[in-house]
């Protein structure tokens, strides 16, 4: 393993030795490492990194490469504004694309399952990493509600049966998602402390009417900060005091150590894994098969009105059929077949559909032309 640069030394040496082996380098220690007192050290990650697709591909090499079975991991990060959705859903009716494009806001699909959530720096994502004998969400939630109680004994803080943790029994203050493998696990919630409410609320709904799938629905809840109840509660505050209960609940004795997931050195691979997590093929093309119906208006320059209808079958974020129904004193239907026709086969994104419906656009002229460039402006509304 190539190991120029000390940090890079430091932070793999101190994953080998906490977990015991490291199974990109193939070797293992004797044992995990121990504090004074015989306790595990365990360890506990802090990520440096802001970017949605580095920590989620952070939290994969270590489910992948660190050996669990003799000493779990915490990973504490956070993400600048991002929308994170679960491995089994459908980005179309879970999130506002447009809005989201608008704000430069990127989507990432992660390998977990459960809902989708907002993420920027106001929110807190802990990730419990254990064997898989050892996988126990409850615990793990008790680590976040009991360093809660300590720091502020106020908050009416509790863990629902879905895993979720609610403030004053009613407002959603932190949500989980897992994944399981054949021998480790990973377990990983968020924690709202200061995020962007409205920001959550505009891009956290749907961007296509009339969508049907099979796809794992999220489940709306209010939510709430815990800077609403708690003001004087910071960033370092709560960062210890979750660190402190992690330690108490586990019988370990670590310090956090900071990390960072661009580092090719420490984490080899990394780079790879995040840039398959930004990939379309990754976060819209593994969207289950699904299909769309809806109705679009149409007016055009004149002023004419009319409606049509749409349905799109589509299976790994590409239209497998495409049918337009317009009246053809609207339209010919000549011409409706033949932007049904260029659609098939292409990506249910406008980006890329739009070479090949340019095309067809400059084969036609006058009223035609702008009737089926409203249309077409319909249908790409039509995709989010």
């Amino acid at each position: 393993m190539d190991a120029m640069l000390s940090h890079s030394r430091r932070t793999l040496a101190l994953v080998r030795s906490c977990s015991g082996v490291c199974r990109t380098c193939s070797s293992s220690s004797s044992s995990p490492s121990m504090a004074s007192d015989g306790s595990l050290a365990g360890l506990v990650l802090r990520s440096r990194s802001t970017d949605v697709y580095q920590n989620l591909a952070l939290e994969d090499w270590i489910d992948a490469n660190v050996d669990l079975q003799r000493s779990g991991v915490l990973l504490l990060w956070r993400n600048r504004p991002s929308v994170v959705i679960g491995r089994h859903q459908n980005p179309w009716t879970e999130c506002n694309l447009p809005a989201m494009r608008r704000a430069g806001i990127p989507l990432a699909r992660r390998r977990s399952g459960g809902g989708t959530v907002f993420h920027d720096l106001g929110n807190l994502n802990l990730t419990f990493f254990t064997s898989k004998k050892a996988y126990d969400r409850k615990r793990n939630l008790r680590v976040v509600t009991e360093a809660l109680r300590r720091v502020r004994p106020e908050l009416d803080v509790h863990a629902t049966d879905r895993f979720d943790i609610l403030l004053n029994g009613h407002f959603k203050i932190s949500g989980s998602a897992s994944r399981l493998s054949r021998k480790s696990s990973y377990h990983h919630c968020t924690l709202l402390h200061s995020a962007n409410r409205s920001a959550l609320a505009a891009v956290l709904r749907p961007s296509c009417p009339g969508i049907h799938s099979n796809a794992t629905p999220s489940v709306p809840s209010p939510v709430a900060n815990l800077q609403d109840h708690a003001p004087t509660l910071h960033w370092e505050e709560l960062l210890d005091a979750l660190v402190h209960q992690y330690n108490t609940e586990f019988g370990l004795h670590a310090a956090s150590t900071l990390v960072d997931p661009a580092d090719e050195s420490a984490f080899p691979g990394i780079s790879r894994a995040a840039a398959e997590l930004r990939s379309w093929d990754w976060t819209f093309g593994r969207t289950p098969k699904f299909s769309v119906q809806t109705v679009l208006e149409l007016t055009d320059t004149a002023g004419a009105r009319s409606s049509a209808r749409l349905h799109v079958e589509v299976k790994n974020g590409v239209m497998e059929s495409c049918e337009l129904d317009v009246p053809a004193d609207w339209l010919p239907r000549r011409l409706s077949g033949e932007l049904s026709g260029v659609l098939v086969g292409e990506r249910f994104c406008a980006q890329r559909a739009a070479a090949a419906v340019c095309e067809l656009l400059r084969s036609e002229s006058g009223e035609l032309r702008s009737r089926l460039h409203v249309l077409w402006d319909a249908v790409v509304s039509a995709m989010g």
